[in-house]
């Protein structure tokens, strides 16, 4: 798949911008600031519903503009469809294909892309939260179908806190134990699939990831994946992993992960009725990643991060490339070469030129291996000011 043209409005600092694109290497080039981070950006969230730099939506819209529109063409086989969402403020965000409007949340069913910024260092040195958000996001450009899974498992999640909560303030008896134990039941459902979601993805992705880092740093390094699972530890009220959680490599079907979530929901009871909060279940998991046996986190150098981190997102366009029925995905790199080396940079131009997309933003020209500059797009202030050539 290839977006062959994207069209903004009143999105970040372009009031608007009209962008046509090719196959292949795509060059978005222009000073620091300018707005190259804020195309990729905008095409990211056409698969993803959501931004790489901020957490809510609104962020993303023009100041002093109610909403903001991001629409693209998208080419494969032939075939031809307009996607488009506006971002609103004061209300729910839309969604059209082909002029028909959708759910919102149908969106990446029609576009497939992956991004790579230097936000991602914090999948290498940051908090499990953000490892978590890769995965799920991953996991829902494989199979859509995980967006509402996710969502439900949110929803029973907040609603069971909440009860526990209120338990902690005025104990809990009788009809409201029952009560919980509904929420357990169903938050076990939930949570069961996705334990046996993530671990599969990680044992599909994990010799791709190690591939992937061979191939962009050059050094044979064992870079690995492992699940770290809340339900097989004693449980912590911090959003960290338990130091005592049990590092799992393979994959773990439905059935055995909800008979270990419903036994550390028994185990745990107690606890969690005393601090008012669940403290196990996939909203509490880890990847762990490691170099050579030791934690990536802590141990890998500033630049191992950098390419661990690009592994991780080159490894996930190989699989979603893989099974796809309507092509490649667009590979995006949010300037990435500056932070190479020469030979760094050479081996990275090498590893994604068979795709059949690839958009790259850079300060500087240079910085980008000749055979990825073709179709460079010049950026100042929010205006595209030197179309491709």
């Amino acid at each position: 798949m290839i977006v062959t043209h994207l069209s903004l409005t009143d999105f970040r600092n372009y009031a608007t911008a009209e962008v046509a694109l090719v196959p292949g290497a795509n060059l978005f080039v222009g000073s620091n600031g300018q707005g190259k981070t804020n195309l990729v950006e905008s095409l990211a969230y056409l698969s993803t519903l959501g931004s790489h730099r901020v957490s809510v939506d609104h962020a993303m819209i023009r100041q002093g503009a109610d909403s903001a529109i991001i629409r693209a063409r998208l080419e494969h086989g032939g075939r031809q469809i307009l996607a488009e969402v506006q971002l609103n403020r004061s209300s729910a965000n839309r969604a059209q294909v082909n002029r028909s409007v959708i759910k919102t949340r149908e969106l990446p069913r029609y576009f497939s892309s992956v991004l790579f910024a230097p936000e991602d260092l914090s999948l290498i040195r940051g908090e499990p939260s953000g490892r978590r958000r890769f995965l799920d996001e991953l996991l829902v450009l494989r199979s859509p179908r995980i967006s509402g899974v996710l969502a439900d498992y949110e929803r029973v999640l907040r609603q069971r806190n909440t009860l526990l909560k209120s338990a902690r303030a005025s104990g809990l008896k009788g009809a409201q134990l029952g009560t919980l134990d509904v929420w357990d039941e169903r938050l076990v459902a939930l949570g069961a699939q996705l334990i046996e979601a993530r671990t599969n993805l990680v044992a599909e992705l994990a010799p791709e990831v190690a591939s992937a880092y061979t191939s962009v740093a050059g050094e044979d390094h064992d870079a690995t994946l492992a699940n770290q699972l809340s339900i097989y530890s004693a449980g912590s009220a911090s959003d960290e992993v338990p130091e005592d959680t049990a590092v799992r490599r393979e994959r773990i079907g439905a059935e055995e992960a909800a008979v270990g979530y419903r036994d550390a929901l028994e185990r745990l009871r107690r606890s969690e009725l005393d601090r008012g909060m669940t403290l196990v279940g996939p909203h509490r998991d880890d990847l762990v990643l490691e170099l050579n046996g030791l934690p990536a986190r802590g141990y890998a150098s500033h630049g191992e991060s950098w390419s661990f981190a690009l592994a991780l997102k080159l490894a996930s366009a190989t699989l979603l490339r893989r099974e796809s029925s309507t092509g490649d995905p667009v590979l995006m790199l949010d300037d990435v070469f500056a932070e190479l080396d020469e030979s760094r940079r050479a081996r990275l131009a090498d590893a994604v030129k068979d795709f059949e997309q690839v958009l790259i933003t850079a300060a500087v020209f240079e910085d980008v291996p000749g055979a990825l500059t073709g179709n460079a797009i010049r950026i100042s202030a929010g205006t595209i000011v030197e179309a491709a050539s």
